[in-house]
């Protein structure tokens, strides 16, 4: 089997699955409410919780390490400290167990998380909304990847973090303002707010957040207008753009199955857009399960088992961590 690590952010998990992709062994934790004291993560913090509990996790994974064949690492892309834990962590276990080491790039984890307990449905198209990533993916017959969209600056996740901070609503932000905006919705309050769709009828397959947020900063600076109100109008704004986007993306594309991946995936108002524009197309919408949206190492290890088919191994010198990387080009086959 193959023992997987994730620590790209404020994550700390650990996963051994089998060569079948069932999991013997899976552990998670989480260091959101550490964080949230703060309203984001506080990289140093991050890497010294990592340091604690990445240890603790993986001797309660003891039993299963005479039958590791590779150790899967995510190094790219994430929080610099964070991604160093993880590597750290791997690049031990390879020499105390004899087994080569597998890097695994976090956002291919995420369209992993697709295929958790079978082979990758190809072609493929993905819509990915992880952490600071907002982009559309084409994927070929062959398993190569076709970056169709991407967010300019921010992204659609980092944009509900930045909301609820403006807010103070705590950290991490996509769950607290979706629960507000549905709370409005159903009180059934007066909806007299609304803020403009970033990019609204400009050609550019582009993604843009930084002007919805400066819409909703002015909108608490002003008073006039509660929580709730201000998170509803934002989460319609933000998921209108993603659709008036991605359906331009439908239109010249075909896809007989298209994923939604990453932790902002999670949003059910999103999910139940993306079912009827999928409907509408003719596409069928993969999601992963709700368990495995945010950052795990599951996803890692999927991924690892892919990658160590393939013979993609690499020494110690080789794993490197790189905070910034592009998918353009990659293959999951």
């Amino acid at each position: 089997m193959i023992l997987a690590i994730e620590s790209s952010c404020d994550d700390s998990s650990v996963a051994l699955m089998r060569e079948d992709f069932t999991l013997a062994f899976y552990e998670k934790v989480t260091q959101e409410e550490i964080h949230s004291t703060f309203g984001g993560v506080v990289p140093e913090l991050a890497a010294r919780l990592h340091t604690q509990a990445l240890p603790q996790i993986l001797a309660r994974a003891r039993e299963f390490f005479p039958q590791v064949k590779a150790i899967a690492v995510t190094n790219a892309p994430g929080l610099s400290v964070s991604l160093i834990s993880g590597v750290s962590a791997a690049k031990a276990l390879s020499i105390a167990l004899g087994v080569p080491l597998v890097a695994v790039n976090h956002l291919l984890g995420h369209i992993y998380s697709l295929f958790l307990e079978s082979e990758v449905r190809l072609p493929l198209g993905v819509l990915l909304v992880s952490g600071g990533h907002t982009m559309v993916l084409r994927l070929d017959t062959k398993g190569q990847i076709c970056v169709l969209a991407k967010t300019g600056d921010d992204s659609f996740g980092e944009s509900f973090d930045k909301v609820a901070k403006m807010l103070s609503l705590g950290y991490p932000g996509g769950a607290v303002v979706e629960r507000e905006a549905l709370a409005f919705e159903e009180s059934g309050a007066s909806k007299g707010l609304k803020f403009t769709v970033p990019l609204k009828g400009d050609k550019r397959l582009e993604y843009s957040f930084s002007g919805l947020k400066n819409q909703v900063r002015l909108a608490v600076e002003s008073g006039e207008f509660s929580r709730g109100e201000i998170c509803a109008a934002f989460q319609k704004a933000a998921i209108l753009h993603i659709l008036d986007k991605l359906e331009r993306v439908f239109e010249s594309e075909r896809f007989e199955n298209f994923g939604v991946v990453g932790g902002a995936s999670a949003n059910l108002v999103l999910r139940s857009k993306l079912t009827k524009l999928c409907d509408k197309f003719g596409s069928r919408l993969l999601f992963a399960p709700l368990k495995f949206c945010s950052d795990n190492a599951a996803m890692i290890a999927r991924a690892g088992i892919a990658k160590f088919r393939r013979g993609e191994t690499c020494s110690h010198e080789e794993l490197l961590i790189s905070p910034k990387s592009d998918l353009n080009g990659v293959c999951v086959l």
